[in-house]
């Protein structure tokens, strides 16, 4: 990759360069031959390329195999000649060459040229790539040759293929070959002619002009004053734009993965149904989609094809009479439920979001849940009242809302079925029966509101509302109510609303002349109506009573319910549960004949559950997590104490069961064990339900689950025939979860409270599984003692894998003490379980007690849904279908991010890890083909796992980021990991600023490390060129660019230093290129499109788009930009910047737990400090003395608009890194906390360090852990960092010629005086320190003496200086830039050289010198902290900008930080 990009910049360099300088200009013999030096080019990095592999491997040459180091013997011939032969005939093809070309040819004989010979060098060089040209476009015969075992093809694989199992046919499909292919034509298409026309070319012009431009006057000691062609001040010019030329590709990959990523969303049906007002509109056809993609197909198959992708129709179902309406009911119910119970809605929206358990077969139609009914019928009851008889006007506006005809039809339905349910009298029977046949004739013929009097309607539907209320109550001292409510009822449709009687009636006593003889009759004697009737309801089952509620609703709630849910959360899971209905997914399979699975869990010891008194803590600033809780998520307070029955907080207290629900509840929304537990659970709820919706009768499935979990008491349970015994059954078959609790056998013993939840968890749930490693001392004889007679005992620890379950506490137990878990299984192990990484080697120990043909990895972090849960078996299809030319592997899950809506940060970070898992992932499927593993919620393929490697590599430091490896290994062996969106899982990510760093760090080491190791080094090398270019841009080349992004900036700023100190910029003022260079404005404009993030923002608002609407998107990110979102973005580029940089350069890299609390604390001066000094902080105060040496002494862009463009990114990146961390800092600027702040970090400065004294107690304990990485450094590493290190004795070297009172001598002795006034610095720093050890005790008074007696001589000289050599103010200001940089370099070479500093004896000086540094750099950030603190309007605004997510939602943040105190106070007055 390096070499095409290198030979590309040659290439394009030397177009530009000769002739034209336009692409055209290749045509010329002379422009095409100079070209045409590539070759050689790529022989001496093909060259370089084998020395660096030998060097590599050369530790490694005793245990390579003879042909290994036959290969590696004859590539370095064979690379070795083609340096020589290519160049000697590349000389001999011109006829008249210069420079080294015709060296070369007096070197040979200066003959006649022959351009063919040239020629056919390169035809024999490149035949191996022509060759590998061909098998790249034809992937089969490429994959059949590196899997065949036969000699002949080994044979002649040899060559370009290592004989190891791993690595060996890769390849994709010629079509996925040719869509990456054309991915990453088009790509760098695109980068190269944007770097050709925008970056090389216009730079060539100025470049010609400065090497001809003679500079004889330098403002410095010049070393080289006779070099020709100004060759320092081009490097310094040219050097960032061919850095940006390197990083670009990221950017243009960011760009076009954008765009791809976005189309195959669009593709894949994303974003359909995104609001609640489309799930409205396409609700009419949720249920078939539901029942096509969850239910079991029995004959039909699913449409496929490009029709398919364009448009999903799914079968109607018409009526309740229908097994699949009663399909769709139980789970959709189910969902509900689940939302209830976890209190994003409250019962009066579960109510209007159910649809009937039950069938009514009565019902010939599909009742939708009320919330799309409700007030649907008292909107149509007022159109009817003012139709005033214009019936064509009322029937158009009735059809034209679905669901209001669906709401009159099941009324009148439900209406009709009540009344012949209660009427009992013949008589009643026959007139009711006709006055419902009549209606039903009219409708019919559709006249019904021409022959009907409608303005009657009110009355009737009050009377009709008083009946269902009698019902719902069901007293039978109401009967004679109901008796008159139904007189009623008939009197107002018989005189009112029908026009024509009803003959039944006339012949009773209430028409006709019947009734009048009647009416002379005792009343004893005559007919009364109604008078029997089935009311009370002596049988009211719970559908009676379903059907009396639902109708109740339909009928009463008169507001709109386009709110419900009203909740945030509730909303997206059902658009996005709605939504992946109709997006591309396998037909779900019987729960028998699915693919079992399981899911394992890596805990440690994170919070299970939190105690009451953990919720109740008050942090410093009186904040409890409860309190805090109930402030960011009160709807779901509201909710949850209406569930408990409670009104208010002080009723939980005291009660064990709601102190218990209370626990839970917070539990839940934070990051613990039990959310997840919970989540994971779903699983098998869901499973079980499918497994009755599978196997129950249509009796059965008509009275629905919930009446068979009903019936089945504990006693029906243990009947093995009991449908709800086979359905859980079956469910416990296909479905395990193991929970890797690695401490858990300590915490047991220690009676650790984490330990009680973990076993109340299992109590709960009882399928759960805890696999633990338990640490036992057994007595082991060792043979006999001779003398004594007796047998040798030695008490051994040893170790064993546990998997225990939970045991229900016998009622007649008689043991007090009765053990609530019990041991399943238990395996005896070598040794200590944990040697590597500890989550990998937690799974590792624990995923043999798992079953199944899928393992999903589940972190501590994660959350799962009801919802989600029904499409697990349609996921694990996938197993069995063909992506390209292989089954999958690895299963890829979308996330949620859970944590987005607690501050600005954890929004920021919600956005770009769901960017990540969305978008980005999407494409690095398809087409990329180079998804690895990313994280827990995948699926794995076990079997294909367990015997090759498992799911987790676990060595120490290499495999920190572990899950990427089992990505590396499933591929490498042959796997196929794929990308599915139609089902999603919950993930917790960090929310503060600290937080996130330290996740960042961990990502930062980790990828340092995977670009050592060599799994990335097998997959550069197996896959072919394009598959490669994707593979590095989307894992170590992210970083790398990032890298290089802050590299650009400081090799612009270090040339430009050299240009300015030097004089070269004074000299060449006039030129172009030093003046108003565009390409230098371009590459550092594209090197700001990183920093401030826009590299991550492109998919991040494509994605966002696409799921909720670009209008969303737009107001998205320019909220983002209000909340300084660049400033985040620039910050954790330095953080990844640093440690990747730092883990490539020394290794060293390290687990950081980022802990998973509630971050709304503020952090302390001292915590920040040591976190951000090295990373961010001495950095940016580098990047400002350069930027204020260029301002100062630059000439250039003086007054020049540019030079505000070119600096404000540098300058902006600056004040980031330096005061970032205190904005992003929870009450930063209050001065009370400034106060303690400075305290605290007074005292850890001055703390001594030493054995057992922690960093966060002791500077001098945290700086020495600092260095740590270089004690565990290589040569190389200390050599690099000492390199590094020179740079700071740049400004000394150069600003002293700048002092005014030297007098311009650019004598190399000025350079040697400042050098002596260091030391002698130096040594007086030394010599006082020395004196207060030894004389500050006994001769008190004398060493202060000594100490004003300097400081007066100190003072003198400056006078001396000012007066005499005319020192001024400036020369103070250059001084100090001059000789503290200096003092910093000095610094980190005592550092990298410890071991030698140490023996000296001069390690406390060190010490101490370092003191001093970083005391001057905590007072060069904390001064302007304090004085912003000054102002109580920043310390509104930072409150307004970290929390404005929390303001939008109508809360009150300031409350959180402040206000607990006040209410405790103002509740203790009451």
């Amino acid at each position: 990759m390096w070499s095409f990009f290198i030979l590309c910049l040659q290439a394009m360099i030397i177009i530009a360069w000769n002739g034209s300088g336009d692409l055209s200009g290749i045509i010329d013999g002379d422009v095409f031959q100079k070209v045409s030096s590539i070759f050689i080019t790529a022989a001496i990095l093909k060259f370089a390329q084998t020395v660096l592999d030998i060097v590599m491997s050369w530790k490694a040459r005793k245990s390579m195999s003879s042909h290994v180091q036959l290969r590696y013997l004859l590539k370095f011939v064979s690379v070795s000649a083609w340096v020589i032969v290519l160049p000697v005939t590349y000389a001999f093809s011109w006829k008249n060459p210069s420079g080294f070309a015709q060296t070369i040819k007096n070197w040979f004989g200066n003959s006649k040229g022959s351009p063919s010979l040239f020629i056919i060098a390169v035809l024999i060089y490149l035949s191996p790539n022509m060759l590998s040209a061909v098998l790249f476009l034809f992937p089969l015969i490429r994959r059949s040759l590196e899997r065949s075992d036969y000699r002949i093809v080994r044979f002649m694989m040899w060559w370009s293929q290592p004989r190891l199992y791993v690595g060996r046919g890769m390849q994709e499909s010629a079509f996925s070959v040719f869509k990456y292919t054309m991915y990453w034509v088009l790509l760098l298409t695109a980068k190269l002619a944007f770097s050709f026309y925008i970056e090389i070319k216009p730079l060539v012009g100025p470049t010609k002009e400065i090497m001809q431009v003679h500079i004889s006057t330098y403002q410095w000691h010049e070393f080289f004053p006779q070099a020709k062609n100004n060759i320092g001040v081009v490097i310094a010019l040219w050097s960032p734009i061919i850095i940006v030329y390197f990083m670009d590709t990221q950017i243009w990959y960011a760009i076009f993965s954008t765009i791809f990523g976005g189309i195959y969303g669009a593709f894949r049906r994303l974003g359909e149904i995104r609001t609640l007002g489309m799930l409205r509109s396409r609700f009419q056809s949720l249920p078939g989609a539901f029942n096509a993609c969850l239910i079991p197909a029995e004959k039909e198959e699913k449409p496929k094809g490009l029709k398919a992708t364009f448009s999903r129709k799914f079968a109607e179902i018409k009526s309740n009479k229908d097994k699949e309406a009663a399909k769709f009911s139980q789970m959709w119910n189910k969902i509900i439920e689940s939302f209830r119970e976890e209190d994003l809605i409250n019962y009066r929206e579960m109510n209007l979001l159910l649809v009937p358990y039950r069938a009514d077969r009565e019902l010939d139609l599909i009742q939708w849940p009320p919330f799309l009914l409700a007030s649907k019928l008292p909107i149509a009851l007022d159109m009817a009242k003012d139709s005033n008889g214009r019936d064509r006007e009322l029937n158009k506006r009735l059809n034209a809302d679905v669901y209001m005809g669906c709401a009159i039809r099941e009324c009148y339905a439900l209406c009709k079925n009540i009344i012949n349910f209660l009427v009992l009298g013949e008589r009643e029977e026959i007139v009711i029966n006709e006055i419902f046949s009549k209606v039903d004739h009219h409708i019919e013929q559709g006249d019904l509101l021409v022959e009907f009097n409608m303005s009657a309607l009110p009355s009737l539907y009050e009377q009709f509302v008083q009946l269902i209320e009698y019902l719902m109550e069901n007293k039978k001292e109401d009967k004679d109510k109901v008796v008159i409510v139904l007189l009623n009822m008939l009197e107002v449709v018989t005189r009112d609303i029908l026009d024509d009687t009803v003959p039944s009636l006339q012949e009773s006593s209430h028409g006709g002349s019947y009734g009048m003889h009647q009416g002379m009759m005792p009343l004893d004697q005559q007919y009364q109506y109604f008078g029997t009737l089935h009311f009370p309801v002596t049988e009211e089952t719970e559908a009676w009573k379903e059907k009396i509620r639902r109708l109740h609703l339909l009928l009463t709630v008169k507001e709109s319910a386009m709110d419900v849910p009203s909740n945030l959360e509730a909303r997206r899971r059902m658009s996005f549960f709605s939504n992946s209905l109709f997006m591309d997914m396998p037909v779900a399979p019987k729960v028998r004949n699915m693919i079992s699975f399981s899911i394992l869990t890596p805990y440690y010891d994170e919070e299970v559950l939190f105690s009451i008194d953990l919720l109740e803590q008050p942090n410093e600033d009186g904040v409890s997590i409860l309190f805090y809780l109930q402030k960011i998520f009160p709807d779901e307070w509201e909710n949850f104490l209406e569930r408990v029955g409670c009104s208010s907080e002080e009723d939980l207290k005291g009660n064990t069961r709601l102190e218990e629900e209370l626990r839970l509840w917070a539990s839940y929304r934070g990051q613990t064990l039990t959310k997840t537990v919970r989540g994971m659970m779903y699983n098998r709820q869901a499973l079980e339900l499918q497994a009755f919706l599978d196997m129950a009768k249509e009796e059965d499935l008509m009275k629905g689950y919930k009446a068979a979990a009903e019936m089945n008491t504990d006693e029906q349970v243990k009947i093995e025939g009991s449908l709800l015994t086979q359905c859980q059954a079956v469910a416990d078959m296909k479905f395990t979860y193991v929970v890797s609790c690695q401490q858990y056998g300590i915490q047991k013993r220690s009676g650790d409270r984490r330990a009680t939840d973990i076993l109340r968890l299992m109590t709960k749930y009882p399928s759960v599984r805890v696999a633990y490693v338990d640490e036992v001392e057994e007595v082991e004889e060792r043979g006999r003692d001779k003398n004594r007679d007796t047998a040798v005992k030695k008490v051994e620890k040893v170790y064993y894998s546990a998997l225990v379950k939970a045991v229900p506490k016998s009622v007649d137990s008689s043991e007090p003490d009765q053990k609530l878990d019990q041991v399943i299984y238990r395996i005896k192990l070598p040794g200590p379980a944990i040697l590597g990484e500890g989550k990998p080697e937690n799974q590792n120990h624990a995923i043999i007690f798992t079953r199944g043909e899928g393992l999903q990895t589940i972190d501590m972090n994660q959350d799962n849904y009801m919802e989600e849960a029904f499409k697990m078996r349609n996921l694990l299809q996938e197993f069995l279908k063909m992506h390209g030319v292989r089954k999958p592997t690895i299963l890829g899950l979308r996330e949620h991010i859970f944590t987005g809506s607690v501050s600005s940060l954890a929004w920021f970070m919600s956005n770009q890890e769901n960017s990540f898992v969305t978008i980005g992932q999407r494409l690095l499927a398809n087409p990329l083909k180079v998804r690895f593993h990313y994280g827990h919620p995948d699926v794995f393929d076990r079997l294909f796992h367990l015997t090759r490697g498992g799911v987790s590599k676990a060595s120490k430091i290499i495999n920190l980021s572990e899950d990427i490896f089992a990505g590396f290994n499933s591929t490498l062996r042959g796997g196929n990991v794929t990308h599915h969106e139609y089902i999603q899982v919950g993930k917790g990510r960090d929310v503060g600023l600290n937080q996130i760093s330290l996740f960042e760090a961990k990502i930062g080491c980790g990828n340092g490390e995977q670009a050592l190791s060599r799994d990335i080094y097998r997959l550069g090398h197996r896959f072919d060129f394009f598959r490669m270019l994707s593979c590095y841009f989307t894992t170590v080349g992210f970083y790398f660019s990032t890298l290089l992004t802050v590299l650009t900036v400081y090799v612009f700023l270090y040339g430009r230093l050299y240009l300015v100190l030097s004089g070269l910029e004074e000299g060449l003022n006039s030129h172009p290129a030093i003046r108003d260079n565009k390409p230098l404005q371009v590459a550092l404009a594209s090197q700001s499109f990183v920093q401030i993030g826009l590299l991550m923002a492109l998919p991040m608002m494509m994605e966002i788009g696409l799921e909720r609407g670009f209008r969303n998107a737009l107001t998205d990110f320019v909220l983002m930009q209000l909340q300084l979102a660049p400033v985040f973005f620039t910050f954790s580029l330095g953080t990844r910047t640093h440690y990747f940089g730092r883990t490539l350069l020394h290794g060293g890299a390290r687990y950081r737990g980022t802990g998973r609390g509630f971050v709304v604390f503020h952090a302390k001066f001292a915590d920040n400090y040591r976190l951000y000094s090295r990373s961010h902080f001495v950095k940016g105060i580098e990047l400002m003395i350069l930027l204020l040496v260029y301002h100062i002494f630059g000439h250039a862009y003086r007054g020049v608009l540019a030079y505000v463009f070119i600096t404000v990114s540098i300058w902006f990146l600056v004040g980031t890194w330096l005061f970032a961390p205190f904005f992003f800092n929870p009450s930063g600027y209050e001065w009370q906390k400034i106060l303690d702040d400075w305290t605290d970090w007074n005292k850890w400065m001055n703390n001594r360090g030493g054995i057992g004294v922690p960093p966060e107690k002791s500077w001098e304990s945290w700086w020495e852990k600092e260095q740590e990485h270089l004690s565990h450094s290589g040569t190389r590493g200390i050599i690099f960092e000492m390199l590094l290190s020179v740079r700071f004795f740049i400004y000394q070297f150069g600003l002293v010629y700048h002092l005014s009172f030297i007098n311009k001598n650019k004598s190399f002795l000025v350079y040697g005086i400042s050098w002596l006034v260091i030391f002698a610095v130096l040594l007086l720093m030394k010599v006082i320190s020395a004196g207060r050890r030894q004389f500050s005790a006994d001769f008190q008074i004398v060493f202060r003496f000594i100490e004003v007696l300097i400081f007066l001589s100190f003072v003198s000289i400056l006078i001396t200086l000012i007066v005499l050599l005319n020192m001024t103010f400036l020369d103070v200001i250059v001084a100090i830039l001059a000789f503290m940089p200096t003092g910093w370099g000095m610094l980190l070479m005592a550092q990298a050289l410890k071991p030698l500093v140490v023996r000296a004896g001069i390690w406390g000086s060190v010490r101490a010198l370092a003191r001093g540094y970083e005391f001057i750099i905590g007072m060069l950030l904390f001064i302007p902290v304090a004085f912003l603190a000054w102002f109580p309007f920043v310390s509104e605004f930072q409150t307004r900008m970290l929390f404005n997510q929390a303001f939008s939602r109508g809360l009150q943040i300031s409350r959180i930080l402040g206000g607990p105190k006040k209410d405790r106070s103002a509740s203790n007055k009451e």
